[in-house]
């Protein structure tokens, strides 16, 4: 791995993107390795990535950035034979945790010369891509309202939170997969290729990102006394010791809301408007990621 490309939002985050430039350099100079940076503008930047990585006989191309940069990434890459590796540097990062990619750049930057490559699988949700998480119901709402806001953070999200809960109205499903079919409401309803939020909420225990298959998580509607041992067992890995929850496993899966012609979905971070139904699939070990190689024993 001699030749590098780091992909990069020049103006999100908090992080100093120039010293954050410096120090890849610094990393993979040190190294030996050759790293180049490509900036994205939020126009066609998924064409002009594609044609860049062609052009430019990389060994790797890192993600540098958020939920948003990592799905950016890895639709330019899915179904080719190079890597890529995550420079986690958003507030969820969600992708990178469930890979056991550090979260501080440093540490995240030995992927450069310390890794092994794992192939996952991905999603297609709607006709759009997905590496990790994708939901209809509470979370979406809030992912929208949270993403329509001036202030991020953790403190945020929960204060958004907070201020729809109360009003909050679960939808009608019905979900029909390769395995079995369901219906009912649904406080959330989550699309997993994984186990955990970039929040570490485990909506998904012992989930494989490379099993050739995905979960359908469903929260059904709960009175407000069940809230707090809800909350709990999404912070303890324990989502399937509650009488509100279930998880459907399938290969592909369509949703549909009765009455309604399209859908809020949350995807990989994004809030869409997708008509219904919406038809997920899997697409089998369609990614190579570099991840950390296994601790020794």
């Amino acid at each position: 791995m001699r030749r590098l490309l780091f992909v990069m939002n020049p103006i999100s985050g908090d992080i100093d993107k120039a010293e954050l430039t410096d120090l890849i350099q610094e990393v993979c100079t040190g190294r030996g390795h050759v790293a180049e940076l490509f900036n994205t503008t939020g126009e066609n930047d998924l064409e002009k990535l594609r044609e860049h990585i062609a052009r430019g006989d990389y060994d790797a191309v890192f993600a540098a950035g958020g939920d948003g940069t990592v799905n950016l990434v890895a639709q330019a890459m899915v179904a080719t034979e190079l890597p890529m590796g995550i420079l986690p540097l958003g507030s969820g990062n969600g992708l990178s945790k469930d890979l056991g990619i550090p979260q501080e750049p440093e540490q995240a930057l030995q992927l450069v010369w310390e890794h092994q490559i794992k192939p996952l699988d991905t999603l297609e949700v709607g006709g759009q891509f997905s590496t990790h998480l994708a939901d209809l119901g509470f979370n979406a709402l809030i992912v929208e309202r949270f993403s329509a806001g001036d202030t991020r953070g953790p403190g945020a999200y929960v204060r958004v939170a907070l201020q729809e809960y109360m009003g909050y109205e679960p939808a009608h499903y019905r979900i029909v997969t390769d395995q079995e079919t369901w219906e009912g409401k649904a406080f959330m309803l989550t699309i997993a290729n994984a186990r955990t939020f970039g929040s570490n909420v485990v909506i998904n225990p012992d989930s494989r990102m490379d099993d050739g298959r995905f979960e359908l998580c469903v929260i059904e509607p709960f009175p407000a006394t069940a809230a707090p041992g809800i909350l709990y067992r999404l912070y303890t890995n324990d989502f399937d010791d509650s009488e509100y929850t279930r998880r459907l496993r399938c290969r592909h899966a369509s949703i549909e809301v009765p009455g309604q012609a399209e859908a809020l979905v949350q995807v990989d971070g994004e809030p869409l408007q997708l008509p219904l139904p919406i038809r997920i699939e899997i697409k089998p070990r369609s990614l190579q990621v570099l991840v950390p190689p296994p601790a020794a024993e």
